[in-house]
């Protein structure tokens, strides 16, 4: 059997095409008998209406495009929940792409949801993106940048301030007594890891502080256990006494190896992630770390979005939130244990 119709519908239920239109876009104009024939008859042919169809008719799409790096990171999965939250008490759906920090992958999802003609876009990105956001704008579809301060006066941004939430890490490690820290992250080209790493260089530069950095690339778990497994290699008096990571999985991974190698967490390495995503607190020594989410983001990001929809007059299209520090057992004080 071919796809069901609404043709089938309209002929099982024993009224006219245009009245099934009604009763699937306007049903406060059909009757309620009509309504109950309708909906009996959907139900034994299996009819599933078409979106597509839909939005040719009404010129409006319920659907908003997300971009996100990696939602294997929890951080960028509770990203994508809370803008789904939000999303659903606006009655539109969200289709998320994963582009593996890729650009072509990128581009590719930009071709795709346009084409699908969403209502607008949703882009966390590594990536230098702004100029390409820019040419879709300009094609009709707006876009809101998610994780990083927009650079362009015109493209709306939803962030949170890395630079005050690298100096509230730096500051906790030098306020239980560490004195050579070792920020620990990369690429040093991508904003968000340049901001943490410039608000901790700020604090360890007016404390007088040593500040070393180890560039690690590969922001996973695995990337941490890398660097956790160079710093057992070291003499401990080389070693650094605090750990800031760019992100939890970098953390967790560096703790676990230093950890499993006998170095004594915090007493003898403090360490401390950004973000604070799921795995932080429920780790086997709950990690400290800079919370970058809040309760209101994906609020926030859905309605910046609309209001670009809408073409509301905004104040600021650049929203930056402040992060929080949430302390944990991994740097609970050197000394005191």
């Amino acid at each position: 059997m071919g796809r069901v119709g609404i043709r089938d519908v309209a002929d099982r239920a024993d009224v006219a095409v245009g009245t099934v239109s009604n009763f699937l876009n306007h049903p406060d104009k059909v009757s309620a008998d009509k309504a109950q024939r309708i909906q009996q008859a959907i139900e034994s042919l299996g009819f599933v209406p078409s979106n597509a169809g839909r939005q040719l008719r009404l010129g409006v799409s319920t659907v908003i495009g997300y971009i996100a790096p990696d939602v294997s990171n929890p951080h960028f999965a509770e990203i994508a929940e809370s803008v789904e939250l939000r999303a659903s008490d606006r009655g539109v759906s969200v289709f998320i792409g994963n582009s593996h920090r890729s650009r072509e992958r990128e581009d590719a999802y930009i071709q795709v949801f346009e084409q699908h003609q969403v209502r607008g876009l949703l882009v966390s990105s590594h990536e230098p993106i702004e100029e390409r956001l820019a040419q879709v704008r300009r094609r009709g579809t707006p876009s809101v940048l998610i994780g990083q301060r927009a650079a362009s006066l015109d493209q709306p941004s939803v962030s949170i301030d890395d630079v005050s939430g690298g100096r509230q890490a730096m500051q906790h490690l030098l306020d239980i007594g560490c004195r050579h820290v070792a920020f620990v992250g990369g690429p040093l080209g991508i904003p968000q890891v340049s901001a943490r790493l410039a608000g901790a260089s700020e604090v360890a530069r007016g404390s007088g502080t040593t500040l070393e950095v180890i560039n690690m690339p590969d922001r996973t778990v695995r990337g941490g256990h890398e660097v956790g497994e160079a710093l057992l290699q070291r003499h401990a008096a080389q070693r650094p006494d605090g750990v800031f990571a760019v992100n939890d999985l970098l953390a967790l991974g560096i703790l676990n190896a230093v950890a499993t190698g006998g170095v004594h967490v915090p007493r003898e390495m403090a360490v401390v992630g950004y973000d604070d995503n799921e795995f932080a607190e429920a780790s086997l020594i709950p990690l400290t770390s800079v919370r970058g989410r809040h309760q209101g983001f994906g609020t926030a990001v859905m309605d910046l979005l609309f209001d670009m929809i809408e073409r509301r007059p905004v104040e600021d299209i650049h929203r930056v939130l402040e992060p929080d520090l949430m302390v944990r057992a991994s740097s609970a004080g050197i000394g005191s244990i």
